[in-house]
């Protein structure tokens, strides 16, 4: 739309980010044009009950060090805003008042797209955003959900599907059938071997994790001493 910046929510608990986290978000913004990401560290995912994570104020300080070189990246806290779980349409709305000129999409992995279905108020939220979703680094579970998914399937042309597109559209079908519509892109880029849970298994063995994570993040983790015993 015309004079409406095109603003990114990406979100997570980031525990820790690396450079994972900052290739999606970097592929989001050269493919599909977008002006600007905002990062936001979820203070209670309502998705991951029962699950403990660091202390956001440490979640939120590497990422506020791991982007702090790129300025179309910007780090926005709405935990003071939001109290308890951290609703996607909550952040959406709190994010639309702050930029009330914009045209948003929603950065998010494969895992959390086919989740979409049973989001809090989807209603809402899905129709107001673009959804740009990163590959899920685990081939062996896309191929298991596409064979899964196919032995149900009449039409032999879905075969010739590539998977991941294959179980985005199983998504908008299942949204589709709940009258809700949804605009979602597949992000073009290399999947990295690298993911949160690794990094710390690599702390608590007292690995090296250059090259997982921006240097100033390695630096923070090891001040900090994060990640040295398994967490509760």
């Amino acid at each position: 739309m015309l004079g409406m910046q095109k603003l990114a929510i990406f979100g997570g608990t980031f525990d820790p980010v690396h450079w994972g986290h900052l290739l999606i978000a970097q592929t989001a913004l050269t493919q599909c044009g977008i002006d600007r990401g905002i990062w936001i560290v979820s203070a209670y995912p309502p998705h991951k009950t029962g699950i403990s994570t660091s202390p956001l104020t440490h979640r939120t300080e590497m990422v506020r060090r791991a982007i702090a070189h790129n300025p179309a990246f910007v780090l926005e806290s709405i935990s003071d805003d939001l109290a308890g779980a951290s609703y996607a349409i909550e952040t959406l709305k709190h994010l639309q008042a702050l930029y009330p000129n914009a045209c948003w999409y929603w950065i998010l992995g494969l895992d959390a797209f086919q989740s979409l279905p049973r989001w809090y108020r989807r209603e809402e939220l899905i129709p107001a955003c673009d959804w740009l979703v990163a590959p899920r680094l685990d081939p062996a579970f896309d191929q298991g959900a596409l064979k899964r998914l196919l032995r149900t399937e009449r039409s032999h042309q879905v075969a010739k599907v590539q998977p991941m597109h294959f179980l985005c559209q199983q998504v908008e079908s299942q949204l589709l059938s709940q009258s809700i519509p949804i605009r979602w892109t597949i992000l073009s880029m290399p999947q990295l071997p690298i993911s949160s849970s690794l990094i710390r298994h690599y702390c608590r063995q007292n690995r090296s994790i250059r090259g997982l994570v921006p240097e100033a993040v390695r630096i923070y983790i090891a001040q900090e001493q994060l990640y040295q015993s398994d967490r509760p």
